[in-house]
């Protein structure tokens, strides 16, 4: 089989983050996640406190926008995180597309019109939005969810990662993670400049409990990867480990941007169906835990499952592997929300509780 294998650079700091398969860190408690408005800023102090950017930003900040509009909740969103330019880079978009369900089972078309239309006019080079399906044959999901339409429209380029030749995937290893012939990524995601992961507020039936971020990075994860008869997803799926796999995968890429459309949530049930209540939020961030955890702790405040409510944030497998592997905030207290508005500050006052 003629798998493309990382470059030693990129190989050494994926393995650099691996720690032997199934330990986890013990738990930092704080005092709570910081909130703070657009203008001015506020109020708690987080503490451990997080290592500021270059840019003198928390990196654990995650913006919350109280809306039921998708298209005017991602723009506000986009300018309250204050993330770096897309100008002149190669953006790679990976949605939600498991099904063509309507939201929250999958990317609603006008979130990733949006996008686009954001990037294009922040002067992106190229953008190219990819994915693949785990419950529908993967073009026929991107079809009835307007993506050919849409890059016909706006001059994007489309990726079918079921259709992608062998030479096209990235092996990494299955050393200090729990899957057993390591997993495949699609290399046109590793390859781009900025790689934006947006998602869907929902609950897993199928043992991930939850599907954020985090678990939103499985569909850049080959099921099959030509001339190899493994099964990448059955091996997730019948699998203890499932929630440490999950985790295990985002230690290969880091994303630029991460957007989680909460306008409607499924509360328990999911990924393609379930109970639906209108959360009417989103979310933007740079950091996988932070975001997944304020997503959890929505989930938590509009009622949830057992799986998905019990014990702390924290503590879930998800979480806790991804903070195992230093892919973001380690504790409540690290988080920073930043809203715009009085409604989206109370939503962030109403779910501090959840998150510490």
């Amino acid at each position: 089989m003629s798998i493309q294998r990382p470059s030693r650079r990129g190989l050494l700091k994926y393995l650099s983050l691996l720690t032997v398969a199934g330990t986890l860190p013990a738990v930092v408690k704080g005092a709570g996640a910081q909130l703070s408005a657009a203008s001015p800023a506020a109020a708690l102090s987080p503490e451990p406190a997080p290592q500021l950017t270059a840019t003198g930003l928390n990196p654990h900040r995650v913006v919350l926008v109280k809306t039921t509009d998708r298209a005017t909740g991602i723009r506000q969103a986009m300018q309250l995180l204050q993330t770096p330019s897309f100008r002149g880079k190669h953006v790679f978009i990976k949605p939600n597309y498991n099904t063509g369900d309507p939201a929250p089972a999958a990317t609603a078309p006008v979130v990733l019109e949006t996008l686009v239309q954001e990037l294009q006019q922040d002067g992106a080079s190229t953008i190219t939005v990819g994915d693949r399906s785990g419950m529908e044959n993967t073009r026929s999901a991107m079809e009835r969810k307007q993506v050919f339409s849409l890059a016909q429209r706006y001059g994007f380029k489309t990726l079918v990662f079921d259709e992608l030749s062998r030479d096209s995937w990235q092996y990494f290893p299955a050393a200090g993670t729990n899957w057993s012939q390591g997993f495949a990524i699609a290399r046109p995601v590793l390859d781009a400049d900025a790689i934006i992961n947006v998602c869907c507020l929902k609950t897993h039936r199928f043992g991930g409990h939850f599907t954020l971020s985090l678990k939103n990075t499985i569909g850049m994860v080959a099921r099959h990867v030509p001339g190899d008869g493994h099964d990448y997803m059955r091996e997730l799926h019948r699998s203890a480990n499932q929630r440490l796999m999950i985790a295990e995968v985002n230690a290969a890429y880091r994303p630029a941007l991460i957007l989680i459309d909460g306008v409607d949530a499924f509360v328990n049930g999911g990924p393609e169906q379930g109970q639906k209540v209108q959360a009417g939020v989103i979310l933007a961030s740079t950091d996988r835990i932070a975001i997944d955890a304020v997503g959890i702790a929505i989930l938590r405040k509009l009622g949830t499952t057992p799986e998905v409510s019990h014990g702390s944030i924290w503590q879930q497998s998800q979480i806790r592997r991804a903070a195992d592997l230093g892919l973001g905030a380690v504790g409540a207290s690290q988080i920073e929300l930043i809203t715009h508005d009085q409604a989206s500050r109370q939503l962030a006052n109403n779910i501090q509780p959840f998150l510490s």
